[in-house]
């Protein structure tokens, strides 16, 4: 934990200004390090990702379905809605073109963009003290 990291170098827990900034900036981390893995089980090849990826098989609440479904025209929520939790091949092909056709990384490398400014700011807010 952030806690821990700086009670080790002999921070004081009563700096709570910076126990805030340091737990915003591991949230932060924590947060942008669940999207990636819900991407690259999407879009990552076996080899590179080291697994197959189930996600859309396993119906998991994952960062790409729920930015599918704020981004869905009627048609497109549709076909997630009759082929996403589907282990049929075919249906796992539907909704990654549906996130192809979304560009959902695209979305993805903007939102990461976003998050390493915000985590610079973060950390050079850290640093200035």
């Amino acid at each position: 934990s952030c806690a821990l990291a700086l009670a080790y170098c002999d921070y004081s827990p009563d700096d709570c200004d910076l126990y805030e900034k340091a737990d915003a900036v591991c949230m932060r981390l924590g947060e942008y390090f669940q999207i990636q893995d819900d991407v690259l089980d999407a879009f990552a090849p076996p080899e590179v990702l080291g697994k197959i990826g189930t996600d859309i098989e396993d119906a998991k609440c994952s960062w790409l379905v729920c930015k599918a479904l704020e981004l869905a025209s009627d048609d497109q929520r549709q076909i997630l809605l009759d082929h996403y939790g589907n282990h049929d091949p075919h249906a796992v092909e539907k909704v990654k073109a549906l996130y192809r056709e979304l560009r959902l990384e695209d979305v993805y490398h903007q939102y990461e963009e976003e998050q390493k400014k915000a985590c610079d700011d973060l950390i050079a807010s850290i640093d200035s003290q």
